[in-house]
């Protein structure tokens, strides 16, 4: 499945598949790999997922080419309230996840490590500086107590836009200012406390208020833009 998904990926980053062309049927791939159309099927299923090909029903398989393909999180405009929001909902999704999960399996450093990037948050704030990179820092202290490495790459992967710039943009509107959350430190504060007390429950509580709240506020911004 592998060998076929590379080969056909190598054909269409040459240029032999060019975007709009269309790829050799399940068939003829099935016979020139000597393998079922199962893998076939699956080797194609890479491909769509990597943005390189598409499926159209009753016609084939065709190429999108490597200079229409979009990796995943790749399109998101850091600078847009709706790219902003999309995020809030992902992270909601996996965040309150990775908290309950620390709070039952950190370790002494990685409790030190969450206290640290918390009280940089809060030195950040009092210095009048924005928060946003200590702010991802104590997220990221989270997802990796959780030890899972899965959390902190996931959180890796979506760092360019997990904390919005100083500016967003509303629909067409123009830039509004980002304003950082005036509870940030409070909230961070009955996070680490949860987690340091390995209560779970309280853990997840504290990291859905958190980010909730937070979206509600870029939900409330977004409301106000007329968009």
């Amino acid at each position: 499945m592998t060998q076929i998904a590379e080969s056909l990926r190598a054909q269409i980053e040459a240029g032999q598949y060019k975007a709009g062309d269309r790829l050799p049927s399940e068939r003829e791939l099935t016979e020139a790999h000597s393998v079922s159309r199962t893998v076939v099927r699956e080797a194609l299923a890479l491909l769509r997922v990597d943005g390189l090909v598409e499926a159209r029903k009753g016609s084939g398989v065709y190429a999108i080419g490597p200079g229409r393909a979009t990796k995943p999180f790749e399109d998101i405009d850091t600078e847009r309230l709706s790219s902003v929001i999309e995020l809030f909902e992902l992270r909601s999704a996996f965040e309150i996840r990775a908290a309950g999960l620390a709070a039952i399996r950190r370790s002494a450093d990685q409790i030190d490590a969450i206290e640290q990037t918390h009280e940089a948050v809060a030195r950040a704030i009092e210095d009048g500086v924005s928060p946003r990179e200590a702010d991802f820092a104590f997220h990221e202290a989270i997802a990796l107590a959780s030890n899972n490495r899965r959390f902190p790459e996931f959180l890796a992967l979506i760092r360019p836009g997990i904390i919005p710039r100083v500016e967003l943009r509303s629909g067409g509107g123009p830039p509004r200012p980002y304003t950082p959350n005036p509870d940030l430190v409070t909230e961070h504060s009955a996070i680490a406390n949860a987690i340091i007390d390995g209560d779970r429950d309280a853990a997840e509580a504290r990291m859905e208020a958190h980010l909730e709240g937070s979206l509600e506020r870029y939900r409330n911004l977004w409301r106000g833009g007329g968009s």
